[in-house]
């Protein structure tokens, strides 16, 4: 009797929880495991990949500037804030091109200083940092200090800021009398790298739009 009515229970591959069978607080407690594993695998799967997008997007906007980033900070993470920082900065900037005048008057006044170069090197270099500092000033990019400029100036052009930062060196060391003609030859070809792009209108707007 007993088997038989066990039988007509569970017959058609029913279970005791097809009958409504009472859960228990134990199977409960399974399942809310279970549903909060599996949100926290999707949620982490989402995070994961936003990171992973947007460490894609900085390292091709920053190029071998996120690179130096990371290492001067120590860690990936710390790094990508302060570069989404820097841009965001940088967007609320009037950046503008300079106008025919201003591109002539500064080449012209590059082109002396290439040639005081030749009799007076050391001046000639200190020249070129200060006309690249005018520059910045006229596309309207903040000048306080030579940090700022840097930083500033990765976002538009993160491929010539280190020549940037090169030519800076060498003139810090000039002004100790540390300098030798080559380092200071070497410093012109650092400055020309990042004047040219500055005073370049195209290729300047160019640079924005690649990245």
């Amino acid at each position: 009797m007993t088997t038989g009515s066990a039988g007509n229970h569970l017959r058609g591959g029913e279970t005791p929880l097809d009958k409504g069978a009472v859960v228990g607080p134990v199977e409960i407690v399974v399942v809310l495991v279970v549903v909060l594993v599996v949100l926290a695998l999707l949620v982490g799967a989402i995070v994961f990949g936003l990171r992973k997008s947007r460490s894609s997007r900085l390292r091709e906007r920053f190029g071998p500037e996120y690179e130096r980033t990371v290492a001067s900070t120590g860690d990936r993470r710390a790094a990508e804030s302060e570069l989404t920082q820097r841009q965001r900065r940088h967007d609320e900037l009037d950046i503008r091109p300079l106008d025919p005048q201003q591109r002539d008057r500064y080449r012209s006044a590059w082109r002396d200083a290439q040639s005081r170069f030749v009799d007076e090197p050391g001046p000639a270099v200190h020249e070129a940092h200060v006309l690249i500092a005018e520059v910045m000033r006229d596309r309207g990019y903040p000048v306080d200090d030579f940090e700022t400029r840097s930083t500033e100036l990765s976002v538009d052009h993160p491929d010539v800021v280190q020549d940037y930062r090169a030519g800076h060196e060498v003139s810090q060391a000039n002004d100790r009398g540390d300098a030798s003609t080559e380092d200071l030859r070497q410093a012109m070809r650092h400055f020309r790298a990042l004047f040219e792009r500055l005073v370049d209108t195209d290729s300047a707007t160019t640079d924005r739009q690649g990245h």
